[in-house]
């Protein structure tokens, strides 16, 4: 059975930041729309990818643009479930200042500038928000140092606001998801060396794929984790515990 065949989300409205190309943001936006939701997702490119441009409601967000990221917010009153997957690396070029704070821009401050501007519309509907955070959080990454540190900071940033927002009915929880096939991923993917290496240490034997992420982000998001907040989930095929 598919992960979308334990959950029903029908009348539920879900906005998935960061699902343009094709990824894990993309991959947890169709689960919830196979699931009955509603689902709008955003993106910095100006259109999605072409298998979702007739899909879904898009809204192309730079989630540095505080002003445009209350525009979207003011056209949601009540919103379900939010997701933040919006986020950059570029391996080996993140020890550049400037890159650096560009990517702790979008990757962190970015989640939290979503999550605070739809904030009054999770509270109308005791929503929960499922952040992405990365096992690079608990590495050390001499290769993606910016990513590392603004994956890091976003699991900090799920337990703090889970317990901020918790009087509003606001459930705030995040994935840690690890070596993962995505356009992403793709310049990493360049090395036979570095695939190896992760393949041979995981104990599945192998790279996720997107949808591997997806029953995670459902759970989440539904009654079967109501006594869960604050929380990140590792989902990496083990390589974690290695």
């Amino acid at each position: 059975m598919t992960a979308t065949a334990h959950f029903d989300f029908s009348g539920s409205e879900v906005l998935v930041i960061g699902a343009s190309r094709a990824g894990i943001g993309a991959a947890i936006a169709r689960a919830f729309q196979d699931a009955g939701a509603s689902v709008t997702i955003t993106g910095a490119e100006d259109a999605p990818a072409e298998a979702d441009r007739d899909r879904f409601p898009y809204r192309r967000l730079d989630v540095r643009d505080t002003p445009a990221v209350e525009a979207l917010a003011a056209g949601f009153p009540e919103l379900d479930v939010l997701v933040n997957c919006a986020a950059i690396t570029r391996r080996g070029e993140e020890m550049a200042p400037d890159f650096f704070s560009t990517v702790v821009d979008i990757n962190l401050t970015g989640s939290f500038r979503t999550a605070a501007a739809l904030r009054p519309a999770l509270a109308a509907r005791r929503g929960r928000i499922v952040n992405l955070a990365s096992m690079y959080a608990r590495f050390g990454s001499p290769q993606n140092p910016a990513y590392g540190a603004s994956k890091a900071a976003v699991e900090q940033l799920t337990r703090s606001l889970a317990i901020a927002w918790a009087p509003d009915g606001i459930r705030v929880n995040a994935i840690a998801p690890g070596f993962i096939v995505t356009e992403q991923s793709a310049r990493s993917r360049q090395s036979p060396d570095h695939v190896a290496s992760v393949t041979a240490r995981t104990p599945a034997a192998r790279w996720g794929e997107p949808e591997d992420i997806v029953g995670t982000a459902l759970f989440l998001a539904s009654d079967a984790s109501a006594f869960l907040t604050g929380t990140c989930i590792a989902v990496d095929g083990g390589y974690s515990v290695v």
